[in-house]
């Protein structure tokens, strides 16, 4: 007897249930965490320790890739933009605020004419440095300069290059009368006979701006300008070329010269006791001169014809000194400006083996004795 099979279902050329089918499917069991994202690690740690600049790019792309990926480290990815973009940030105004000058300078003038030696910029220039600037403009504020070995024709070398004081800017005609005591008494260490110099040369300084002292900028350079002289050779002569005599000798020399270029700048008649408190500090720097030239007497008889004006100047410097009068004063002055004779300093120094060439200052000092202050400015 046969058993009947069950109908086949409608529509279907398969057995039933249909058998499975192969392949890859989805692992059994609960989902993982979701991936941390790469570039939001790295835009924290880049913006920290190495550009900032690369560090604002990757979390950029960090937070793209989190939103479409649905990713981990979003607070990550924030927090290196936001230091990466501070970093910059310190970073732009630091390159900026050191460069301002010079891009000042470059920005501010048209380029600047062939010039002979290397471009360098003046925070550069060193002390015994010979450079040229274009067409020989020392008077210019922030000129380009090209430094070139000094055997060469030049138009000024550095006899110095300091810091000024910190604070805020001292004011224009402040920083003026700074620099100027500061540049002349790096010449006269730097060319300490100021005799052996020759008459074109000129004290020359460049000093910070206002706007460049706000950046920072402290950097006092001074210089002897020979420019349109064709002027070759270093004019370097301080005390490690010379011998200790003329070493003291000199500095006696630019000491007293240096005071006696010290007069007031008010006029006589309105003040007398800054024009007395001055002969007093003329008096001391004869008085050092005087003790220098005590102990070389015996070597040099020339010391001791000198010692005699010092004698007599000091006396007359002493008078000015004690005058109620501005008369007096002026009559004390022009006697003791004639008490110091060239041709007595000129014996002096050649003894001392010095340049005995007058030039043209001290002539002309000798010329207007007591008509106004002198200069012992070389």
């Amino acid at each position: 007897m046969s058993t009947p099979q069950p109908p086949r279902p409608a529509g279907s050329g398969h057995s039933w249930p249909p058998p499975p089918q192969p392949g890859w499917g989805p692992p059994h069991g609960p989902a993982g965490p979701p991936a941390l994202n790469g570039f939001a690690l790295a835009s924290l740690l880049v913006g920290l320790l190495c550009f900032p600049p690369l560090g604002v790019v990757f979390g950029l792309v960090a937070l793209v890739q989190i939103r479409r990926r649905r990713e981990r480290g979003r607070a990550l990815a924030v927090a290196g933009l936001a230091v990466s973009l501070a970093t910059t940030s310190v970073m732009l105004y630091g390159l900026t605020s050191y460069a301002r000058p010079f891009l000042e300078r470059l920005g501010s003038r048209p380029a600047p004419e062939a010039v002979e030696g290397q471009l360098t910029d003046m925070d550069r220039l060193r002390t015994g440095d010979c450079f040229n600037v274009p067409g020989g403009d020392l008077l210019d504020e922030t000129p380009f300069t090209y430094r070139i070995d000094c055997a060469r024709v030049h138009d000024a070398e550095v006899t110095s290059a300091t810091a000024l004081g910190p604070g805020g800017f001292p004011g224009a005609s402040k920083l003026k009368d700074l620099a100027t005591d500061a540049c002349w008494k790096a010449q006269d260490a730097y060319a300490m006979d100021a005799w052996a110099l020759p008459d074109y040369a000129e004290m020359y300084y460049f000093a910070p701006t206002r706007d460049s002292w706000r950046a920072g900028d402290r950097r006092l350079l001074c210089v002897i300008g020979t420019a349109g002289h064709d002027h070759t050779g270093s004019l370097r002569k301080d005390a490690g070329m010379l011998t200790p005599e003329q070493v003291s000798l000199l500095t006696a020399l630019n000491a007293a010269d240096g005071a006696l270029g010290g007069a007031p700048d008010r006029e006589l008649d309105e003040a007398l006791p800054e024009y007395r408190s001055w002969a007093r500090e003329v008096d001391e720097a004869l008085a050092a001169q005087e003790r220098v030239l005590r102990d070389a007497v015996s070597a040099h008889p020339e010391a001791g014809a000198r010692l005699k004006e010092l004698a007599a100047a000091r006396a007359q410097w002493q008078r000015a000194a004690r005058a109620v009068r501005p008369a007096d004063f002026r009559q004390a002055w022009d006697a003791a400006e004639g008490a110091l004779t060239v041709a007595g300093e000129k014996a002096l120094r050649g003894a001392y083996g010095l340049s005995t060439r007058v030039p043209e200052w001290r002539e002309e000092d000798r010329a207007g004795a007591g008509d106004g202050p002198s200069s012992g400015a070389a």
